[in-house]
């Protein structure tokens, strides 16, 4: 009786406190990211891959930040309001430096995908498995960062840590479709690949850099506006 009550309990806060939910997704997608980071480091390692290497740093990256978000949220639990605010403010300040660290790593994966030296040994099956979770990761991550605007309560972590989901969600689109390409690449010619990796690769990227633009300056007008 006491576990179903706790469990009503739990969906009830789930449903009404979306700062709560996005936290507690944010605690599931730290663990999946330490998986990708470890998992990436030791094919890089292993097989002296260079991509798996670049791309588990910037999943490294991606869970330092989760991370910080999410022990700051711990923290301030214990904390006055006033204080909760100063700490959002000072993690936003060290976290932007990580997100602009990220999108510098993501340069060295995307030029490998960009002239088709990402190594793959994935089917066409588990191709299109992975697209699927991808574009299940996209649509939540766009339903999302529409919300998170009104359903934030000005926390500017909550924000933060959407935007981040929308970032990871577009680096799948950008694996995905350069796995896709190399799986068909046997029979498409490469001159026709090129081109089209070279012009989809450059988009998505731009897309996250602009974001993250976005996001900080937003980010740094709403800390100058809470801190006076």
């Amino acid at each position: 009786m006491k576990n179903s009550n706790k469990a009503a309990h739990f969906l009830q806060i789930w449903r009404e406190d979306y700062v709560y939910q996005t936290l507690m997704s944010a605690a599931v997608s730290f663990g999946c990211t330490a998986l990708f980071a470890l998992y990436n480091g030791y094919l890089g390692l292993r097989h002296e891959s260079t991509w798996h290497i670049s791309i588990s740093i910037f999943y490294l990256l991606l869970m330092i930040v989760r991370g910080i978000v999410l022990l700051t949220e711990k923290r301030n639990r214990t904390r006055l309001e006033s204080e909760q605010n100063h700490c959002r403010r000072r993690t936003f300040l060290i976290s932007s430096i990580l997100l602009l660290m990220m999108d510098l790593a993501l340069v060295l994966p995307i030029s490998m995908m960009v002239v088709l030296d990402k190594p793959v040994s994935m089917g066409l099956i588990p191709a299109i498995a992975m697209a699927t979770y991808t574009t299940w990761k996209i649509t939540m991550a766009c339903v999302h960062i529409g919300r998170q605007r009104h359903k934030s309560r000005g926390n500017i972590l909550v924000t933060e840590l959407r935007t981040v989901n929308f970032i990871d969600a577009l680096v799948a689109i950008l694996t995905l479709q350069n796995t896709l390409i190399m799986v068909e690449r046997a029979k498409t010619e490469e001159n026709v690949m090129l081109p089209l990796s070279a012009v989809s690769s450059a988009v998505i990227y731009v897309m996250i850099v602009f974001i993250t633009v976005q996001m900080l300056r937003k980010g740094f007008r709403q800390r100058s506006t809470s801190a006076r």
